[in-house]
């Protein structure tokens, strides 16, 4: 079993819950704060984590949280080596082909980060020639090379390494979460020289209806579970208890530009 899931099972056991309970196999990455990162104990922390938890409370289940790269976990999913997905995946057209998804749990739109001070036309022709910076694998992949495909698409498999690189001063910019960019990027020490430039892009072609939980197609009722149990945790405000923990704003509706800053 993974580390991460025998950690968070012993203090499952610590914290009292039912050890009989009905085990739910969660994926979530690890490396995408303030949602989910891995803490130097071996422990998954975040939001996508704190909401899981809660969910899993509701279901009478323990979660077993299974730390895998973002592009691998619809594979794992269907390969049964998963039940479910927890990991800010949007919910797409795209996506509902191959998984199924439960109503969103949160949204936040993508914007561009660059150096303070950087003039870019954040359009398709203003970013000609641009090296944009981003995670493999997610909507901002597909949107970048469908809308900005004058310019280099530079594709990495975590997003912290995304921000090292423009760091480095490799990009011209990168394409990202304005949340995560906001929250762990812009507000900690390396941040400081760099912002959020242009327009929110929030185009449902690309970037859908918000995050939700991914399913198999053929888990019809844990879907419907796992459905009342969001509507139940926003209703007698746990949600907004997880919220508070991580963001001075709604993370649930459409964030204004504002928001990540």
């Amino acid at each position: 079993m993974n580390r991460v899931c025998v950690l968070m099972l012993a203090l499952a056991a610590l914290a009292g819950i039912d050890a009989a309970a009905r085990p739910l196999r969660i994926g979530v990455e690890g490396s995408y704060p303030p949602f989910s990162r891995l803490d130097p104990d071996g422990v998954v922390r975040g939001f996508d984590i704190d909401i899981g938890a809660a969910l899993c409370a509701r279901l009478k289940a323990t979660c077993e949280w299974v730390q895998l790269p973002f592009d691998g976990m619809i594979p794992a999913l269907q390969a049964g080596k998963i039940d479910a997905i927890i990991a800010s995946m949007t919910i797409t057209e795209a996506r509902k082909k191959q998984v199924a998804f439960t109503v969103k749990y949160y949204q936040s739109p993508a914007r561009l980060l660059v150096k303070r001070g950087t003039r870019l036309d954040p359009t398709a022709a203003g970013l000609t020639g641009k090296r944009i910076g981003l995670q493999r694998g997610t909507t901002h992949d597909r949107f970048a090379t469908e809308v900005f495909n004058a310019a280099t698409i530079v594709r990495y498999n975590k997003q912290d390494d995304v921000f090292l690189d423009l760091i480095a001063e490799r990009l011209d910019a990168v394409l990202t979460d304005s949340v995560v960019a906001g929250e762990s990027f812009l507000k900690s020490k390396r941040g400081y020289k760099f912002e959020l430039t242009g327009p929110t892009f929030t185009d449902p072609k690309y970037f859908g209806a918000g995050a939700g939980i991914a399913l198999r197609h053929a888990d019809t009722a844990l879907k419907t579970e796992l459905n009342a149990a969001i509507g139940a945790i926003r209703a007698d405000d746990t949600y907004r208890q997880i919220q508070d923990r991580y963001f001075e704003f709604d993370i649930y509706g459409a964030v204004p530009e504002e928001g990540a800053r």
